[in-house]
């Protein structure tokens, strides 16, 4: 490392080096997706961050308008929303923690839930891999260790593995249903299979940031299985199908065993009054947003069929999104992408997740699939 005269204090001596937890260093660092680049001649479209296409719906631009009072702090407790959400969904208002996102909410449990102990040791948490990009990164800050099980092949969760994983220092574990970036969904039987395997005292997130978009009818519903176990805690965000990825809303539902220390570490006024009033119209007008999902399920639909057409191997896909295991050909893959101006989702030479965009970007996905000779084959 070069020496710099902003390195020596006053008096001439080298000043001690500023250095991050040593567990800061071993952390992955998230990427978030790129932007398109910009080619002569063609429209660019961003598909690499599963963001909706559509801006919120006009009711819900209207309602947060006339918002003026952002000099003043919001509810902490997000009680109109919650109230919003307890009648929505039928739960107790009680059981509902809002936080800045899905990943806040998680942050929260993380941080309540999992960490390092008094005698040095660290709790261990279970979650697939590859899952959420996010997951390594909060359990390692906080302070827990992770235990990352292998999917299978087709990109569903290895339940009978991570089962296995669980030991006695095993605090929680995650299910991301579907999966990010994979696709699949959890069935109802394989979760109540999994559950009756784990201890009583192991949380169980279920992950259900992309559940607006799920239309297989076996899907395992998250609510209806918090309602049957005391250690599940649901995982949802208004980001993906309601639009509101700027505006950082989320929320948990989990019994009072969980809530009750979860509001001791929530993160104080994590979700802003504007965000709420936009969640709370998203509510309101969850028919329209129906509608509005609706279309990009039939445009998941049309990637699909499109990419099987050409003899590709593609996962269940129950997201906004489609995975291609494209492996050591990721990169290349990538690079052709950007070259027609469409940013897709690269992980090393695992595969590329691709977010259901824009009719004309979909479209012109497929059409570089079509002269793309390496793509992952049915076998």
């Amino acid at each position: 490392m070069t020496t710099t005269e902003n390195d020596f204090n006053d008096a001439g001596v080298e000043a001690p080096e500023i250095t991050p937890r040593p567990v800061v260093g071993a952390l992955p660092q998230y990427k978030a997706g790129k932007p398109p680049a910009v080619i002569e001649g063609l429209q660019a479209y961003k598909l690499s961050s599963n963001e909706n296409p559509f801006p919120p719906l006009p009711s819900v631009l209207e309602a947060i308008r006339g918002q003026e009072s952002v000099h003043r702090y919001p509810d902490p407790l997000a009680s109109a929303l919650r109230a919003e959400l307890a009648a929505f969904l039928d739960v107790p208002a009680e059981d509902i923690v809002t936080g800045a996102g899905s990943l806040g909410a998680l942050n929260q449990l993380l941080s309540t839930f999992a960490g390092r102990n008094d005698d040095g040791t660290a709790d261990e948490v279970v979650y697939p891999w590859r899952s959420f990009e996010a997951y390594p990164i909060s359990v390692g800050l906080a302070g827990a260790r992770s235990v990352q099980v292998p999917l299978n092949e087709d990109g569903t969760h290895d339940l009978e593995a991570m089962a296995a994983a669980v030991t006695d220092r095993t605090k929680m574990v995650l299910l991301c249903t579907p999966n990010n970036p994979t696709g699949p969904v959890l069935t109802t039987a394989q979760v109540e299979d999994f559950l009756a395997r784990i201890p009583a005292n192991v949380i169980v997130v279920i992950d259900e940031a992309y559940e607006d978009f799920v239309r297989d009818p076996g899907a395992a519903g998250a609510v209806d299985v918090y309602r049957r176990h005391r250690n599940v805690v649901v995982l949802r965000t208004f980001s993906k199908g309601a639009g509101l990825a700027g505006l950082r809303v989320g929320y948990s539902i989990s019994h009072p065993e969980v809530t009750r220390y979860l509001r001791i570490t929530a993160t104080p006024f994590a979700v802003s009054q504007i965000a709420e009033h936009a969640a709370i119209a998203s509510l309101r007008h969850h028919d329209e947003l129906v509608e509005r999902t609706q279309a990009l399920v039939e445009e998941r639909t049309r990637v699909v069929n499109g990419l099987k057409e050409l003899g590709w191997f593609v996962p269940q896909a129950e997201g906004n999104f489609v995975w291609l295991a494209l492996g050591e050909n990721t990169p290349e893959f990538a690079v052709l992408a950007e070259q027609q101006a469409l940013a897709v989702r690269a992980f090393g030479t695992e595969g590329v997740r691709v977010t259901i965009g824009e009719e004309e970007a979909n479209s012109r996905f497929l059409a570089l699939c079509a002269t793309y000779t390496k793509g992952p084959r049915v076998s």
